[in-house]
């Protein structure tokens, strides 16, 4: 068995043993937590490419989890190292990261097999548009079927293909827009998308380290200022988290790449770093920081949060024991294996598990849904409304209290809110409330040992109640 194969195994028999940890701890009889586990679909197929004058075939995988609730979501991986196990383990988790975070979609995952370094936009685009149109045969894609979204590999120019062509397949479908998410700003997608899982990231970070409880039992302060970070991937999801952990002021003093690390215990300028790695291909060499040859080991080095946001099997029983961070904040998709999370939790390490915390991207992708179905801007109708009325509530008190406000007050007083608000403001929202759900499901319960287990059997239990609700299980 290839190596990532066998990664892609272990990854899914982690999911499932999680998810069996959890079970345990509800009420549900064996036979609907079954049907809660499976995955009820799993389409993959094969089709031909033309490369540099020779035929490749391209393999290509869609799995639906769950359809207690329609449509299925979930992102779509480009990866050489793409396997169904992998696919099977993402959709499951996608299941459960709707149900935490309260977005009313079942789990759903995609991939396929290539490395996008190796081919040209062009060819990229006929793989992309052929995966769209296996989907459509299949009726596996569709606002309110199955909602794909971006993932390793892919991004907004995919997203716009995949609308383009389930659009040209179904012109007399009103809502194919909202076939997809991830999608650019103008074929439909929303402000604040591209930021959406890294800044769902920070927000629960932030709300973790806003109990004092919690954070004396670790040995540390509250709130994110002063806090040293190690981030692993400076992608999407790493950039972002970076970003803005470094505005609310945190010292980020490593990123992990590929290519190795760098280090400045004074922190890194993240938006330099970036630039610095767009115009030079590197993270490396980047000035006033420190090289790091063995990346890996960069894991291994002091902070107070470690944010692994690259791939899966990251942190494993070898490397765990040498783990110095006090909090460990799941960007990716499984970067823990169940081996080093049962070491790290006998070292009180927190670990905020990836079913939640990066679930801001799918919370997100909700809200451009919801606004491609309703065929309105977030803020169009209420925006100036608000700023009209507030204006009226302060030149009544500016004239009851002869005291008037200057320029710069009223208009942060008056501001009405645009879509890249109320996206952030729903986004911040979901955060904290999922974070307090599953904290509270972890106090509540003395068997529940991290807050993992606990946004397992938060999952779980909304699931349950989802198919209880449709008369299948007493």
């Amino acid at each position: 068995m290839s190596n990532d194969l066998e990664n892609g195994q272990k990854f899914y028999n982690d999911v499932m043993a999680y998810f069996d940890k959890a079970a345990a701890l509800t009420d549900f009889e064996p036979g609907l937590l079954h049907q809660i586990k499976i995955c009820n679909s799993i389409y993959k197929f094969s089709f031909p490419l033309e490369k540099d004058g020779k035929l490749e075939v391209v393999e290509g995988i869609r799995v639906q989890h769950s359809h207690h609730k329609t449509p299925t979501k979930g992102g779509i991986r480009y990866s050489e190292f793409v396997n169904e196990e992998e696919v099977k383990a993402l959709a499951t988790l996608m299941t459960f990261k709707c149900a935490v975070v309260d977005v009313p979609f079942g789990g759903a995952k995609g991939g396929i097999k290539v490395n996008p370094q190796n081919y040209t936009v062009k060819q990229l685009e006929k793989i992309t548009r052929r995966y769209t149109t296996e989907l459509i045969k299949k009726s596996m894609i569709g606002a309110g079927i199955d909602v794909p979204a971006p993932d390793y590999g892919s991004g907004p120019r995919e997203m716009a293909w995949i609308a383009d062509t389930y659009a040209t397949f179904k012109y007399d479908d009103i809502n194919a827009l909202g076939c997809v998410t991830g999608k650019p700003l103008g074929q439909g997608g929303i402000q604040g998308r591209t930021e959406a899982t890294g800044q769902g990231i920070f927000f629960g970070i932030c709300e973790a380290l806003s109990h004092a409880e919690d954070m004396k039992e670790i040995g540390l302060t509250t709130g994110i200022s002063g806090k040293r970070v190690i981030v692993q991937g400076l992608g999407n999801v790493g950039y972002y988290s970076a970003k803005f952990c470094q505005e609310g002021g945190a010292f980020v003093t490593g990123i992990i790449e590929r290519e190795g690390g760098v280090y400045n215990e004074k922190g890194l300028d993240i938006e330099a770093l970036f630039n610095h790695r767009k115009s030079s291909g590197s993270i490396l060499n980047f000035p006033g920081a420190k090289n790091i040859t063995d990346a890996m080991s960069m894991l291994e080095m002091e902070c107070d949060i470690l944010i692994p946001a690259a791939l899966e099997n990251q942190i494993t029983k070898e490397n765990a024991p040498r783990i110095k961070a006090k909090i460990i904040a799941e960007g990716a998709n499984g970067p823990v294996t169940k081996n080093a999370e049962v070491i790290l939790n006998q070292k009180n390490v927190m670990i905020i598990p990836d079913l939640y915390l990066n679930a801001g991207g799918v919370t997100v992708s909700y809200f451009e849904w919801l606004k491609n179905l309703s065929h309105v801007r977030f803020g169009r109708m209420e925006k100036r409304f608000q700023e009209t009325s507030t204006f009226e509530m302060i030149k009544a008190v500016e004239d009851m209290t002869g005291r008037s406000l200057d320029a710069r007050q009223k208009k942060v007083i008056t501001h009405g809110a645009d879509e890249i608000d109320l996206v952030r403001s729903g986004l911040e929202e979901t955060m904290i409330s999922a974070f307090n759900e599953i904290r509270e499901i972890k106090k509540s319960d003395k068997r529940i040992e991290d807050l993992r287990t606990a946004a397992f059997v938060s999952g779980i239990r909304k699931l349950g109640v989802s198919y209880q609700s449709l008369g299948i299980f007493p």
